[in-house]
C-alpha cells in the first residue's frame, strides 16, 4: 500500500529511541498517522513541528497497519510563529481540535483548505479574529453550523446581539433582551466581516461562543474533553492587554 500527498502536521509523538509517530492533516486521506524513522532526531525535528506543510508518502503492507511517512518540508509555519506565544497558541490549539474532532482516515478537503487559509491569517494583523472564524468554519464543516444571517424570532438582519445556544441561530438585541442570561453573546466582528475590528472583549465573546457548540456537538457526544491546547488559548488570550501588533510584543 503506497500513497503521496499534500499534509499540514498536527502532532509528533515520540516512539522508542529517535522515531516519532506523526499525525498529518491530508488533503485526499483526512487525518492520518505514520511511524518516522528518525523523526525525532535533529535532522528532522524542525520538519515535523505543529502546522508545517508537508509532502508525504505512505507506505504499509496493508492499508489498515500504522505504515510509515517519509515526508518533505513545503513551508514552515511553525517557524513563523517562534517569537509570537500567543499565535503559536493558537495554533497549537487549531491542532489539537482537528486531531480530537476528526474521524481518522476520512477525507475533510474544505476543512483542509480552511486550515491553510487559518495559517496564513495568523501570521497578519487579523490573526485573532481568524481564528475565531476559523472555528466557526470547522463548526460548519462538521454539520453543525450556526446561522448568524438573522434573528431567529423576528428575522432582523441588523441588531443581532446574542446566538440561541439550543438552536445556534442569531437573536436581535430587541428580542433577546428579556432572556438575555439564558443566551450567548455574539460580538460584532462575526456579523460584520473585515468591517469591523474586534476588541480583547470581542475576541473572548467569539471564543466562548465557539467553545460552547464545540463541547456541545464536537466533544461531548464522543466523551471527551476540550483539549488541553484550546484551554491554555484561550487563558493566553485573557492575559493580553491588546490585540494590535505583534501578540509577543503586546502582551502583559
Amino acid at each position: 500500500m503506497e500513497w503521496r500527498d499534500e499534509g499540514i502536521v498536527l502532532s509528533s509523538h515520540r516512539h522508542g529511541e529517535s522515531a516519532a509517530i506523526i499525525t498529518l492533516l491530508t488533503r485526499g486521506y483526512g487525518r492520518h498517522a505514520g511511524l518516522v524513522r528518525g523523526g525525532m532526531g535533529r535532522r528532522l525535528r524542525g520538519v515535523y513541528q505543529n502546522g508545517n506543510q508537508v509532502t508525504a508518502t505512505w507506505r504499509a503492507r496493508l492499508e489498515e497497519h500504522l505504515g510509515s511517512f517519509t515526508c518533505e518540508l513545503v513551508t514552515n509555519h511553525a517557524a513563523w510563529l517562534l517569537d509570537e506565544p500567543a499565535r503559536l497558541a493558537g495554533l497549537s490549539s487549531a491542532c489539537a481540535l482537528m486531531e480530537t474532532a476528526l474521524p481518522e482516515r476520512e477525507p475533510h478537503e474544505d476543512i483542509y483548505e480552511d486550515f491553510l487559509t487559518l495559517l496564513s491569517g495568523l501570521e497578519g494583523e487579523g490573526w485573532a479574529a481568524a481564528y475565531v472564524q476559523w472555528e466557526m468554519n470547522l463548526l460548519a464543516d462538521l454539520g453543525f453550523g450556526l446561522d448568524l444571517s438573522a434573528c431567529a424570532t423576528t428575522g432582523a438582519t441588523e441588531g443581532l446581539a446574542f446566538v440561541s445556544p439550543k438552536t445556534g441561530r442569531a437573536v436581535s438585541v430587541t428580542a433577546g433582551k428579556p432572556y438575555r442570561d439564558k443566551l450567548l453573546t455574539l460580538p460584532v466582528f462575526l456579523t460584520r466581516s473585515g468591517t469591523v475590528v474586534p476588541s480583547l472583549q470581542d475576541m473572548e465573546q467569539g471564543l466562548a461562543l465557539t467553545g460552547f457548540f464545540l463541547r456541545r456537538h464536537v466533544f461531548a457526544p464522543h466523551h471527551r474533553d476540550e483539549p488541553p491546547a484550546r484551554a491554555r488559548f484561550v487563558d493566553r488570550m485573557r492575559g493580553m492587554s491588546t490585540l494590535s501588533g505583534m501578540s509577543g510584543k503586546s502582551e502583559t
